[in-house]
């Protein structure tokens, strides 16, 4: 194992893993901007170093300032959570040639992965399940109309080196499609500095299934079974759970299987998560790989008592998976995260930056909190608008939504906007509680 980690991200992902490391018996380095001096990841790790200014571009994206700050504390490798540098091939490249290792699959695997083009391309190859779509990414007009004249509207644009939502339009017929065609290429090239999109045949009111995978340098590789995200907003997932409501134990190794057919065709090593599409005949269709530990992990480390942090530097550091022999064969129990964003839902979501005046945190049985805020802590308007995640378990779905609703109901946040009482009649919406949500459940409500 290290002996000193650098961790190149910030808030309750940061704390994360400075508690990860401590536990360990790693010394760990917090990178700060100079707005993010007094978060509790700084507060919390043994060391901390200053990289930049509060911009993003200046700071947690500056990757010669991110090695240098490692290099300068004797770091032997760098976790880079999840955002910002995450899934950049070239800045796993940089680690590597500084002679530190990365806490991550490898350059290649993210590359490959990255470009959502290829792998469709590479999941195709190797048998797993997908989308009606171009060959490649789309020349123009006339080759997107010549695909969608050929599988049928509505289609979907998505950008080749997207994720998160940008990039992504769709088209309910001809006449929508030049205009979405070139607003996501636009809005990808902005984004991802790469214009070039693809198209896909749309599926209606899909669900949303990740699997959770995790795969070391000796040859193991496993699935974690499935998280259901099919609760989002504008792409952005704001509601988490596992195991899906949708699920049953053989659909469930089914999916596993194909997950687990896309580690191995990308010799994939460390954690990451296969993404797929669920229709409501049981057909399922690979959408994408997320290379990095996802926001929700913590839904999967209920289910299967597996901290999946740990994992990832005992991979990152040669280690075999160390859980092996009591991996659960089905989901132990039910666990449901919700993201605590500082937003206004009453005014469509706007984020709320400001100053928290009075913190109380829910806890009992089964409830868990990811957070990095405190009672006077400042919410920056620079960064992404996630304050916390609650996180709960229980024996059964019964018993995790009402557990959750007990949770909201302790929960309390003075001084800026959140979504806590959005989640509070999320919870008793009729729709969820059936376990009845598709990807665009929140559409039709809000």
């Amino acid at each position: 194992m290290f002996k000193k980690v650098l961790i190149a991200n910030r808030g309750e992902i940061a704390l994360r893993i400075v508690r990860a490391l401590r536990e360990l018996g790693v010394a760990s380095v917090q990178v700060y901007s100079e707005i993010d001096a007094d978060t509790l990841a700084v507060r919390e790790a043994d060391e901390s170093v200053r990289i930049g200014p509060a911009a993003a571009a200046q700071s947690y994206l500056n990757i010669p300032a991110i090695i240098a700050a490692a290099s300068s504390r004797g770091a032997e490798a760098i976790h880079p959570g999840y955002g910002f540098l995450a899934e950049s091939a070239d800045f796993a490249r940089m680690v590597a040639d500084n002679d530190m290792m990365w806490v991550g699959p490898s350059p290649e695997s993210i590359a490959l992965m990255g470009n959502k083009s290829q792998a469709r391309q590479t999941m195709q190859r190797v048998g797993v399940p997908t989308l009606p779509g171009s060959d490649g990414a789309v020349g123009g007009l006339d080759d997107a109309v010549s695909f969608a004249d050929t599988v049928g509207y509505p289609v979907l644009i998505k950008a080749s080196a997207g994720g998160g939502g940008r990039g992504m339009r769709a088209a309910a017929n001809p006449g929508e499609l030049e205009q979405a065609l070139s607003s996501a290429s636009a809005e990808a090239l902005a984004a991802f500095a790469d214009g070039t999109v693809y198209l896909e045949k749309l599926i209606q009111r899909p669900r949303h299934i990740e699997f959770q995978v995790l795969a070391d340098s000796h040859g193991n590789a496993v699935q974690l079974f499935e998280r259901d995200c099919s609760v989002q907003r504008r792409h952005q997932k704001l509601v988490e759970e596992a195991p899906s409501p949708a699920l049953d134990p053989v659909l469930r190794a089914r999916m596993g299987e194909a997950a687990l057919a896309a580690v191995r065709a990308v010799d994939y090593v460390n954690a990451g998560t296969v993404e797929f599409l669920l229709d409501d005949d049981g057909n399922f269709y690979f959408m994408e790989m997320n290379t990095r530990v996802q926001v929700e992990h913590p839904v999967t480390e209920q289910v299967t008592l597996i901290d999946i942090i740990k994992e990832q530097l005992r991979v990152a550091a040669g280690e075999p998976l160390s859980f092996l022999e009591r991996l659960p064969a089905q989901p132990v129990g039910h666990a449901i995260e919700l993201r605590i964003n500082a937003e206004d839902p009453a005014h469509n979501f706007w984020p709320s930056p400001g100053t928290i005046h009075r913190l109380r945190l829910p806890g009992g049985p089964g409830v868990r909190v990811d957070s990095h805020v405190y009672a006077g802590y400042t919410v920056p308007p620079h960064y992404d608008s996630l304050i916390a995640k609650l996180i709960v378990w229980g024996q059964d779905r019964t018993e995790a939504l009402a557990r959750a609703r007990r949770a909201l109901d302790e929960f309390e946040i003075e001084g800026i906007k959140t979504t806590i009482d959005f989640h509070r009649r999320l919870l008793r919406d009729a729709v969820f509680i059936a376990g009845e949500a598709r990807t665009d459940f929140l559409e039709r409500k809000l």
